[in-house]
């Protein structure tokens, strides 16, 4: 039977505002992407679906930005950094508690992304969800949004599609490219505990410490480089593993294990990334709608199972759930340059380079940390559709194969890409050339000058 259609009637829609740089999106890599143009001294807009800027940190509740971090690890530097350091001196970061960084909180850290907009003189556009871009001979000028006004109409000269799934891009015929739902890197419900006894719980952590090779245990089978493997990781499996045994979890669930982030002396055991959840396509609303509702059942089962079956953790309660699923795999564009799994793997070098990143991959099954000082090239051509003008591409969803993608979707790498991407608008706007077209050298220059490591 055919489907039935609505025909809506042609509309005038509002323009409420025009920018030099719009970006769509305020994960590491869109509020990045907009610091770094505002700095570089254009008119930047930041538009965000949710009530805070921040993304997966603040509303799915991933607090470890950079706990790949070891000795030898060579920094990017810039806005990423900055991240740290600000939440830090804003009292919204702790140690981290397998790596040499801090762990961001969650909460606090919305206060930090506020005070980081606000400096810059960015406007912020938050609650506003991104429904269609605005088209021009095949450039993109700008954006259409649905919010309790309705809809309105933002124009720009250049947009940074910042909305980890490739959304305006998409929508704007740029070629993407979507993992097959089954090969897709599985979602998590982020959530934090409080009424944890800190004593108990660090000191069964220091009587049996588990490493990165207990992740290859039971489902899971990690690739790593064998430097990884004895080096300590907050991992919890064994709790979960009794509670199958005990009938507390069904024996299909056992996926439920995974990392803790930090134990803190109020009793919050903060950044527990212990569900996972295969077949969820972030793109689609009715696979989000399942899986955010089988997301929180698997957790309330974990908090049982951490109640009975792990030092410490006899009084323990939800604080919170994030504010909604955490997706790491849907779209990528097809890219002027696509990265493959040799320039994560053997140390990429680009002349186009907007930054670095270490050698840190993390997913489809492989894990490599960042402990003997190798690091890659990000390529400004990563960012680069092929066929939609006006338009960048920063965070999860730039140009590459799978295993590209499990570094560089990972955000301390997106808000590398983000950074090179908010600057490249911005030149491209003061000197009215195309984004293809823009100056590296100019470019390469103000993201020195905004502290970025390029080589």
């Amino acid at each position: 039977m055919a489907a039935k259609l609505i025909h809506e009637p042609a509309r005038a829609i509002d323009v409420i505002h025009e920018t030099d740089v719009l970006v769509v999106g305020s994960g590491p890599g869109g509020l990045a992407a907009a610091l770094a143009a505002a700095r570089a001294g254009v008119e930047v807009a930041l538009v965000e679906r949710f009530g805070c800027f921040g993304g997966n940190i603040t509303t799915v509740g991933v607090e470890g930005f950079a706990w790949y971090r070891h000795e030898q690890t060579i920094e990017a530097g810039g806005i990423g950094w900055e991240f740290e350091e600000r939440a830090r001196v804003m009292g919204a970061a702790v140690p981290e508690s397998q790596s040499l960084s801090y762990e961001l909180d969650s909460e606090g850290f919305k206060l930090v992304a506020d005070r980081l907009v606000e400096e810059a003189g960015i406007r912020p556009m938050l609650h506003r969800q991104f429904v269609a871009p605005i088209l021009d001979s095949g450039a993109v000028i700008g954006i259409i949004t649905e919010s309790k006004a309705g809809r309105e109409a933002i124009l720009a000269k250049r947009i940074v599609d910042a909305t980890g799934d490739a959304d305006v891009a998409h929508r704007a015929g740029a070629e993407t490219q979507k993992t097959p739902v089954e090969e897709m890197q599985a979602a998590s419900v982020m959530f934090h505990l409080a009424g944890v006894d800190k004593r108990a719980f660090m000191a069964s952590v220091r009587e049996d410490p588990q490493t990165y090779a207990d992740w290859s245990t039971g489902e899971w089978s990690v690739e790593t480089s064998g430097k990884e493997d004895a080096m300590f990781s907050p991992f919890l499996k064994k709790p979960f593993q009794q509670a199958i045994e005990a009938g507390v979890i069904p024996a299909h669930l056992n996926t439920i294990s995974g990392t803790w982030g930090a134990m803190h002396d109020t009793g919050e055991l903060t950044y527990m990334n212990l569900v996972h959840l295969a077949g969820c396509d972030g793109t689609d609303p009715n696979s989000l709608t399942r899986f955010e509702i089988e997301g929180r059942k698997q957790v309330m089962l974990a908090i049982e199972a951490l109640r009975r079956f792990a030092p410490g953790c006899a009084s323990a309660r939800l604080r919170n759930f994030g504010m909604t699923i955490g997706i790491r795999d849907t779209r990528k564009i097809d890219a002027a340059y696509n990265m493959t799994e040799a320039d994560v793997r053997h140390q990429g070098r680009f002349e186009d380079t907007i930054g670095i990143y270490p050698e840190f991959i993390d997913g489809y099954g492989v894990l490599i940390l960042p402990t003997t000082g190798r690091y890659m090239q990000i390529p400004y051509r990563a960012m680069l559709p092929k066929s939609t003008a006006n338009l960048l591409v920063t965070g999860r969803a730039i140009g590459g194969d799978r295993i590209a993608h499990a570094a560089t979707r990972n955000m301390a790498c997106c808000a590398v890409a983000g950074q090179g991407a908010g600057v490249a608008a911005a030149l491209s706007v003061k000197t009215g050339c195309e984004l293809d077209r823009v100056d590296m050298a100019a470019v390469q220059a103000e993201l020195r000058r905004q502290g970025v490591r390029l080589h």
